[in-house]
């Protein structure tokens, strides 16, 4: 339940990411409101998550998460660039992600 909390919380902190492009540096007021309560959102998800994860890892899969969901919706949503390189690049962290929820429990 706790990996599954934490892919809420990345989640989350994508849909951070995306109220505050909306909300053009502060001027737009309900995207604005949208960033902090997804941000805090984010936050309570990913402490709920820590009661049960090795902090190192659960903040790493949260932040890689959340890195690579925002760049493939730039893509999508906001023309980023999708150059082969950056592809690569994406793959390479949802990899290291799988990878360190492969390990998670090997001491």
């Amino acid at each position: 339940m706790a990996w599954l909390i934490l892919l809420a919380a990345a989640l989350v902190d994508i849909a951070m990411a995306v109220a505050l492009k909306y909300a053009e540096g502060w001027t737009r007021f309900w995207p604005s409101v949208a960033g902090l309560v997804f941000a805090n959102g984010a936050i309570v998800l990913l402490t709920i998550a820590l009661r049960q994860l090795p902090v190192g890892t659960a903040f790493a899969i949260f932040t890689g998460v959340g890195a690579a969901g925002i760049a493939l919706i730039g893509m999508v949503t906001f023309g980023d660039s999708a150059s082969p390189l950056r592809l690569l690049l994406i793959a390479t962290i949802i990899a290291c992600i799988a990878g360190l929820k492969w390990t998670a429990g090997v001491r």
